[in-house]
């Protein structure tokens, strides 16, 4: 719902407003509808606000409370705010406001570090505290909203995205090589606390900090679900797990209609955003907007798949949008895509959601869509060979990873080539620690934890975000995938994957969008580069900055050049956009 921004001085200075102030110029995209800069003692904070509760000046930010002594910025939404508003009356607190964001300040007050474990809802939130100078920080458990810091000399700063701080200087770019390693391996994924600069770290997910006032701090992870089979679900039935599940969905979609601003829902077409449209027409919601965008066909490759998101709008008889993207209106829109990224992502459908929020913010403020479900319910094709899998490790990685280390070798110059598989010993760490009963559940734990918050949540938070949308993910409650953790991993792997989900769509939806074969957001163009799309990308490798720098073998590049189409990695990407996109993202930046 906006974004934040700040500047901590551990060495008796003050805080630099004129920097605060530029990072938060530079977020404005995210929060259109106010602004705040705010002071207090070491510590300085800057907002962006995008009204969606209490649209009243009541909830602006910077909030400060100086009954209590605290002062907050916050981005994200906090379902449950009502109920916990409540429990806080109780308890014989007051409140000036009737949003949620007050609601965090007086939470914290009243159960400190626990209070994040009663918040349903996505959020990064900085917390002040006058009396001690001690400063809080905390990301939701899916990192949904971003929280990026910098240390500097003498401070620390922070904000919702990464060319914020850069823009505020004072910052090492020099480029990260392990985050180049991962970068490389999976598809644009640097998982945190890593970014591609040195000098920009990221705060991991479902993760709380709590700085001292000399500038030290300790991290504490306050979420991780175990990925295993309870005693007492030994007899539950698959209609029973169907049962459990259908209740859970129906909650989380409930939870994120919570807003003083209509809520519209981005229409793939697919089960995942179909099931999103039932449930809330079954609630009883009116005049439901949906959308869905598509593009030009490109060597004989489909770019939308309208014909199965006009099957739902016409069932389920929303206000639907239809937006088609010509090829020249795709073209002119890449610069804005690239430049509303807070990291480099390579997804094609990058641009794809950077146009549905364009014309999707003329017409609602927040809307829910499906990312996750692939990766909480087991609906990617690596899965089912894991189910046998005796080496998950070396299984995922031939499936997941885009080249081996080997390979990268052969392709990355020596100087930028990660001295060891530092992408391998990674997977290694995540896949084989405690807490997971197979393979298939270490897998759906690393995707659903790591890969997934930085790549489709974090697309999706960068793309309609830069238009002032706030978008909502469902399938990220956290106690819908507490109870996908537990299913058996039979359960969903069944029907290609996803089986359980869509038996309980099948109750739902029209079994035309259920039965067919699985769909991506299609942009033909960025995966058979040519023509315009070809030159932009030549230009960027072959300019002044890219030569400097010199990440790639000469012979690799001419190689992608010569052929894009010739050079596509498993998971169907482009390894030219994947290389091309590094260099124009960078330069963007000015690095």
């Amino acid at each position: 719902m906006c974004g934040i921004c700040g500047e901590i001085r551990f060495d008796g200075a003050v805080p630099s407003v004129i920097a605060v102030s530029t990072m938060a110029d530079v977020l404005a995209p995210r929060g259109p509808d106010a602004t705040g800069v705010v002071v207090r003692g070491n510590v300085g904070l800057g907002h962006r606000r995008l009204r969606i509760l209490d649209l009243s000046d009541k909830s602006q930010q910077p909030m400060v409370d100086s009954d209590l002594g605290l002062s907050l910025v916050f981005n994200g939404c906090i379902y449950n705010f009502r109920e916990l508003k409540s429990e806080l009356e109780v308890r014989g607190y007051t409140f000036f406001s009737d949003g949620d964001t007050e609601v965090i300040l007086k939470a914290w007050h009243a159960w400190g570090e626990e209070c994040v474990s009663r918040f349903h809802g996505m959020f990064a939130f900085v917390i002040h505290e006058r009396d001690t100078g001690r400063v809080v920080m905390a990301r939701d458990r899916f990192g949904i909203k971003p929280l990026y810091t910098a240390e500097i000399s003498g401070a620390l700063r922070f904000a919702s995205s990464l060319p914020a701080i850069v823009k505020a200087g004072g910052v090492d770019t020099s480029i990260d090589v392990v985050a180049l390693h991962n970068y490389m391996t999976f598809h644009a994924v640097v998982p945190p606390p890593r970014t591609i600069l040195n000098g920009v770290r990221k705060l991991a997910p479902a993760t709380i900090r709590v700085y001292e006032r000399d500038g030290t701090f300790k991290d504490r992870r306050y979420w991780d679900p175990p990925y295993r089979r309870r005693p007492r679900d030994a007899a539950v039935t698959r209609e029973e797990w169907q049962e459990q599940l259908l209740g859970a969905l129906r909650l989380a979609v409930k939870r994120r209609t919570v807003a003083d601003v209509p809520v519209g829902v981005l229409l793939s077409g697919g089960v995942d955003s179909s099931l999103i449209v039932g449930l809330l027409a079954e609630a009883g919601q009116q005049g439901l907007k949906t959308f869905s965008v598509g593009f030009e066909e490109a060597h004989g490759e489909k770019g939308d798949e309208f014909v199965y998101s006009d099957i739902i709008a016409g069932h389920f008889e929303t206000d639907h949008h239809k937006i088609f993207v010509p090829s020249a209106d795709l073209m002119s829109a890449l610069p804005g895509t690239i430049a509303a990224m807070s990291e480099p992502m390579v997804s094609y459908d990058n641009v794809g959601f950077y146009l549905l929020a364009k014309e999707v913010s003329k017409h609602v403020k927040v809307v829910q869509s499906g990312q996750g479900a692939d990766e909480v319910f087991g609906g990617y094709h690596w899965y089912q060979p894991l189910a046998s899998s005796n080496d998950v490790v070396a299984d995922y990685a031939k499936a997941f990873r885009d080249r081996s280390h080997e390979v990268l070798r052969t392709q990355l110059a020596n100087s930028w080539l990660a001295d060891h598989d530092a992408s391998g010993t990674l997977l290694d760490l995540h896949l084989r620690r405690e807490g997971a009963d197979t393979p298939v559940d270490q897998a759906l734990r690393l995707d659903s934890n790591v890969m997934l918050v930085d790549d489709p949540v974090k697309r999706v938070d960068n793309m309609t975000m830069a238009w002032g949308l706030e978008a909502r993910v469902p399938f990220l409650d956290h106690e819908l995938v507490e109870l996908a953790a537990c299913i058996p991993p039979e359960h969903k792997l069944r029907d290609d994957g996803k089986g359980i989900l869509k038996d309980v769509a099948r109750q739902v939806v029209p079994s035309a969008v259920i039965d067919r074969e699985k769909g991506y957001f299609p942009v033909p163009q960025l995966k058979h580069i040519s023509g315009p799309y070809l030159e932009m990308i030549r230009d960027a490798l072959r300019s002044q900055k890219a030569r400097e720098r010199g990440f790639f073998q000469g012979e690799y590049l001419e190689n992608l050049l010569d052929d894009p189409s010739d050079h596509i990695t498993p998971l169907r990407g482009s390894e030219l956009w994947q290389v091309g996109l590094l260099e124009m993202w960078l330069q963007g930046q000015g690095v």
